[in-house]
Order: structure tokens, then C-alpha cells, then sequence
């Protein structure tokens, strides 16, 4: 009798079949916690279009789409108005406070880039830190990706360290240190 073998299954066959875990929507979590919205949706907030399952602040709002569209608060609007935040940045060092003014306007300059295309991503505080002897700034952010571009652009222009702990709630906390002293030091030697 002969022997009927099995055609073997190669190893990214078999990963593909195997999806448990693994989420299929890949949408903010901002927008994953909110209802979805009936489409089409103006923000009357801030004006985000919500079209096609997407948030986009770049669309013009005709007279067409404003008389068929729903009027209604976008996620990152509601998230602002909570102070919900998921990503956390501490900014610390003498060379946070020597250069306050040009890390203000990155953060925004970033935050700025970011909303154009995706309006759940926005800033939502930027405070003053100074009660731990150490000056610096604390920025709250409602995507913990936008968190994460801002310490990536200040580590290009400034140098500096970045530390990275994403949460078990999915919230992202970054520290981003900037010690002038430290960084000529390093320069030369």
C-alpha cells in the first residue's frame, strides 16, 4: 500500500493562519474608543471631515456636504476637552530651559504636520515643570504616536537622550533629556 503524503505547509503559511491576537484595526486608539460617527460627519469643533472611516482636516466643506452632513464633536475634540492623554512626554535638562522657545515651536511645528492628514493627533497641554529642582516641560499628547515623532524630531535637532515606556493601557510615557554641559562634552572627546 503506498504512502498518500501530506503536502508540507511552509512556515509563513502556517503564521499567516495564525492571527490570534493580532488586531485587524489599526485606527487610533482615540478613534477605537468613540462611536463611529454616520458618514458624513463635520467636527463642530474644529471642522475634521469624517468621511470614508477617516478623520481629515484637509477637506473643503461645501455647501453640498455641509446640508448632508451631521454635525457632530470628532474624538480628539472630545479627548482635548477631557485632558485625556495617551502619550505622556517629560522634557528635562539645562538645555530644555536654555532653548524653551525653540522646543515650543517644534512641538507645534510636529503637532502641526501631524493634524493635517490625521486630526485625531493633537497637543493637548504643553506645562512648565519645576517643582522637582529640575526645569523642563511636560507636553500631553491624545496619540501616543505623535508622542513619540515629537521626542524623535527633538533628539534630530538637539541630540540628547530618549527613553520610551509604552503602558499596559496603551499610553505612551517619553523622557527626553537635553543637558548642554553633557553634550559639548561628549562633542569633543
Amino acid at each position: 500500500m503506498p504512502v498518500i503524503r501530506e503536502p508540507r505547509k511552509s512556515r509563513g503559511l502556517i503564521r499567516s493562519l495564525n492571527r490570534s491576537g493580532v488586531r485587524d484595526d489599526k485606527s487610533p486608539n482615540v478613534v477605537r474608543k468613540a462611536k463611529t460617527p454616520p458618514d458624513p460627519s463635520i467636527c463642530e469643533r474644529c471642522g475634521a471631515v469624517y468621511q470614508r472611516k477617516t478623520w481629515r482636516s484637509d477637506r473643503k466643506v461645501t455647501d453640498e456636504l455641509s446640508a448632508k452632513a451631521d454635525w457632530v464633536v470628532c474624538p480628539a475634540c472630545e479627548q482635548v476637552s477631557r485632558q485625556e492623554g495617551q502619550g505622556r512626554l517629560v522634557l528635562l535638562g539645562t538645555g530644555v530651559a536654555a532653548n524653551k522657545e525653540t522646543i515650543r515651536r517644534r512641538i507645534e511645528n510636529v503637532a502641526r504636520r501631524a493634524t493635517v492628514t490625521q486630526p485625531e493627533r493633537r497637543i493637548i497641554s504643553v506645562d512648565e515643570l519645576g517643582a522637582r529642582g529640575e526645569e523642563g516641560l511636560e507636553v500631553l499628547t491624545t496619540s501616543q504616536k505623535l508622542a513619540h515623532r515629537i521626542v524623535r524630531e527633538l533628539v534630530k535637532l538637539f541630540d540628547g537622550s530618549a527613553r520610551y515606556s509604552w503602558q499596559d493601557d496603551g499610553t505612551l510615557y517619553a523622557e527626553w533629556r537635553y543637558d548642554t554641559a553633557r553634550i559639548k562634552a561628549h562633542k569633543r572627546g
